[in-house]
């Protein structure tokens, strides 16, 4: 079979390969499925890189989360079947970028019906995330205004779609007048071209002063610094990551006196201590995608031999939406 292999450390671009690898072979409680869809995620660039927190040994096949076919099952597989059209996470080190893949059954939940094969795959790290974070973490409710950093992104557009679904007044934050266009057909309220114009002056514009009720920031740095001061009062401030590179230092006297939580999300650690609301989430995300009120926003769609490049486009930072790895635009060189 053929899969993208990373055998040692740099840009994506520069260290993918495009190799023929062995077939694998499922362990207990594992499926292996073809692969009919993988988005790249941040996390792929940064384990070519050697910066995730996750370094799985080398050589590995990057493709963190995916959607396939099922086409043999471990033993303790129970409630999965050859033929099922399943998403989740690729389980290392033979993710989703290539012909076949291996997913556990903890983290493998049926595919939305109402999504095809790019979107569905999409709907798992980055709507999960989003998903926990305003809802779990930091209660958004109907009404209040919700700020989206980097909203044209994977992980920003979900924030977008879901915040709109809970009933609150999006606004988003974006780096170019054609990510601006793609937040709007996304359903944000307002939206901000960082380039052009302060958004801490216009999130206090848009809200009376009172500043947003709920920050996502998936980018940190100067970007958490400057959200500290368009934040209401009781307003949470969601971590979500540090797209940006810089990982910030909270200043806790700064909370102490506007009275805003900073409230950390690391959406990993649910599958570990909390399943069934994982379980909860996908269902409740299967609801809102049958409803359309949530739909992956996918801009590119891969034949196998152009993953590398579409995963260094999102390293550098100029992709919108989802750039996936779509099994019926081809798999061979």
């Amino acid at each position: 079979m053929k899969a993208w292999q990373v055998a040692e450390l740099g840009e994506p671009e520069k260290v993918m390969q495009l190799v023929d690898v062995p077939e694998p072979t499922p362990r207990p409680r594992q499926l292996v499925v073809r692969v009919l869809a993988s988005p790249a995620n941040f996390p792929d660039a940064l384990m070519c890189r050697g910066l995730y927190q996750v370094k799985p040994d080398l050589p590995f096949t990057p493709g963190v989360e995916l959607c396939g076919e099922v086409v043999a099952l471990g033993p303790e597989t129970q409630g999965f079947a050859v033929g099922d059209r399943v998403v989740g996470a690729g389980v290392l080190p033979l993710g989703g970028f290539g012909e076949l893949a291996l997913m556990d059954v903890a983290t493998t939940f049926p595919a939305p019906e109402s999504l095809d094969d790019a979107q569905a795959a999409s709907l798992y790290i980055g709507y999960q995330t989003g998903w926990f974070g305003l809802h779990r973490r930091a209660a958004l409710r109907a009404g209040e205004t919700l700020l989206v950093h980097a909203a044209a992104g994977g992980v920003g557009s979900a924030a977008i779609q879901l915040g709109k679904a809970a009933g609150a007044r999006v606004i988003g934050v974006v780096g170019g007048p054609d990510k601006a266009e793609v937040a709007r057909r996304l359903g944000a309220d307002v939206v901000i071209d960082r380039h052009r114009q302060d958004f801490v002056e216009v999130v206090k514009a848009e809200t009376g002063g009172r500043g947003a009720d709920v920050v996502y920031d998936p980018v940190g740095g100067e970007t958490y610094q400057r959200s500290t001061k368009c934040i209401a009062f009781e307003g949470r401030i969601l971590v979500v990551g540090f797209a940006g590179g810089d990982i910030q230092s909270a200043a806790l006297n700064h909370a102490l006196v506007k009275n805003y939580s900073i409230v950390g999300l690391h959406w990993g650690l649910y599958n570990r201590y909390d399943p069934p609301a994982v379980q909860q989430c996908h269902r409740a995300l299967t609801e809102l995608a049958d409803q359309g009120l949530v739909s992956p926003l996918v801009s590119e769609r891969l034949a196998l031999p152009d993953v590398a490049a579409g995963v260094q486009r999102l390293a550098d930072g100029v992709t919108v939406g989802r750039v996936v790895y779509d099994a019926a635009r081809g798999v061979h060189a």
